[in-house]
């Protein structure tokens, strides 16, 4: 079959981007978690998780046949049959939320971010969590991959642009995110709303995640034009 055709150049294309729109919640939790580090490792941790994590990407695309065998049913209690694929997106779920009421908590108590209490996380750690969030991230945008495109190489070439888009604005959105209390407030809530749907895909209740990212950029707007009217009521002030 041949590539290199005008469908399989719009079916590249098409995946590239969705991947990319669904690596946000991706490079959210990154810029938190890699927060928890000295300055000096937190490029380094970017790097090498998100590496690995395409790594791992790429073999889970090549195994496609397994993964899409993880839907079906492995124990059907009454009308309910869960799969691997629902305790995987359960169990995802839950560490997301975990880890984003942790984050909300310490904010809230007024517990300061630079202390070494709250920073105590290391680089292995940091980068075993951003590889098993993109492992969970991972399951839902390859099936819906198998749904867009046939070539497994097209799908590889989609999933390493949108890993390199994500390795090319994770530090941008990490200093942008981490200089701005309020955004990272609204990132932790993101982040606490996708580890509850994910929780809730897993036992089978579907919600458009359309809907999700739709909502997401509705509110950062609201909030960048909270920031700018701050800062134009400061600039008067100070004149």
């Amino acid at each position: 079959m041949e590539i290199f055709t005008v469908a399989n150049l719009i079916s590249f294309l098409s995946l590239a981007l969705m991947e990319v729109v669904l690596g946000i919640d991706n490079i959210l939790f990154i810029s938190i978690l890699t927060d928890k580090l000295p300055k000096e490792q937190q490029a380094r941790a970017r790097l090498i998780g998100l590496s690995l994590a395409l790594i791992i990407r790429v073999l889970l695309l090549l195994a496609i046949s397994w993964i899409i065998g993880l839907s079906q049913p492995i124990v059907t209690v009454f009308d309910f049959a869960l799969s691997w694929r629902d305790v995987i997106l359960i169990a995802g779920g839950l560490f997301l939320i975990y880890k984003s009421t942790v984050e909300i908590h310490a904010k809230t108590e007024g517990k300061a971010e630079h202390t070494t209490a709250v920073k105590q996380i290391g680089l292995n750690t940091a980068i075993f969590q951003i590889i098993l969030l993109d492992m969970v991230f991972s399951f839902d945008s390859i099936l819906t991959a198998v749904g867009l495109v046939d070539e497994v190489m097209i799908m590889i070439a989609a999933v390493v642009v949108s890993i390199i888009v994500m390795l090319l604005a994770a530090k941008s959105i990490s200093n942008f995110i981490n200089r701005n209390p309020t955004i990272k407030m609204l990132a932790l809530a993101f982040l606490l709303m996708i580890g509850v749907l994910l929780l809730i895909d897993g036992f089978h209740a579907h919600v458009e995640k359309g809907y999700i990212y739709f909502a997401i950029f509705f509110s950062l707007m609201v909030e960048l034009l909270n920031m700018r009217s701050r800062r134009r009521s400061k600039t008067k002030a100070s004149s």
